[in-house]
C-alpha cells in the first residue's frame, strides 16, 4: 500500500479493498457533498472500484486521509490530469464534517502539491471550487494557490486556482 504523505496529523495513502464503506459513507452527508456534482450511491461504489484500479496505472488517483494517531478516517483526496486544460494536474479533497475547520484541508492541499511536483513533470497544479464555496477558496489560498480567471464550463462557472512549480 503506497503512502503519499505521512505527517504529524494525518497519513494520505491508497485505500484498501476493505475500506469501500468508509469511502462511500463519506458522501452520504449532504453538507459534505453540497458543492460536489450529484452522484448516486451506486456511482460512488463504481468510483471506489475505479479508484483501486487506478493504483496500478501510475501516480494519480483518489486516496484516503487517515488520522496518524488513531487511524480515524478523515476523508479522501485526489490528484489527476486536469480534464479542462492539458498539462495541468488537478488536486481536490473531501473531508468528513467533524474534521472541518482544523487546518487539515490546507495541509492536505500542500501535501498533494508536493507529491505531484515530486512524482510528475507537471509545472502547474490546479484546483477548482464552486463559486459559493468560500471555505475551500480560503483553504487553497492558505495552501499557496493563486486565484485566476474563473473556469467556464458548459454547465457552470468555477473558481479556478493555480500554483506553479518553483
Amino acid at each position: 500500500m503506497r503512502i503519499l504523505h505521512h505527517g504529524q496529523n494525518f497519513i494520505i495513502r491508497e485505500f484498501s479493498v476493505e475500506e469501500k464503506n468508509l469511502f462511500c459513507d463519506l458522501f452520504e452527508d449532504t453538507d459534505v457533498t453540497r458543492y460536489l456534482p450529484y452522484r448516486s450511491p451506486e456511482q460512488y461504489l463504481e468510483m471506489f472500484e475505479i479508484t483501486l484500479e487506478d493504483y496500478l496505472k501510475g501516480p494519480f488517483g483518489r486516496f484516503g486521509i487517515f488520522h496518524t494517531e488513531n487511524s480515524d478516517f478523515i476523508g479522501m483526496c485526489l490528484a489527476r490530469n486536469f480534464a479542462d486544460v492539458s498539462g495541468q494536474i488537478e488536486i481536490g479533497y473531501t473531508l468528513s464534517k467533524k474534521y472541518w475547520g482544523k487546518g487539515i484541508a490546507t495541509e492536505v492541499s500542500r501535501a498533494l502539491v508536493k507529491y505531484c511536483f515530486l512524482n510528475t513533470q507537471g509545472n502547474e497544479i490546479v484546483a477548482v471550487t464552486d463559486l459559493d464555496n468560500t471555505g475551500s477558496q480560503k483553504v487553497l489560498e492558505k495552501a499557496g494557490f493563486m486565484r485566476v480567471d474563473n473556469l467556464r464550463r458548459a454547465d457552470r462557472e468555477m473558481a479556478y486556482y493555480i500554483v506553479k512549480r518553483g
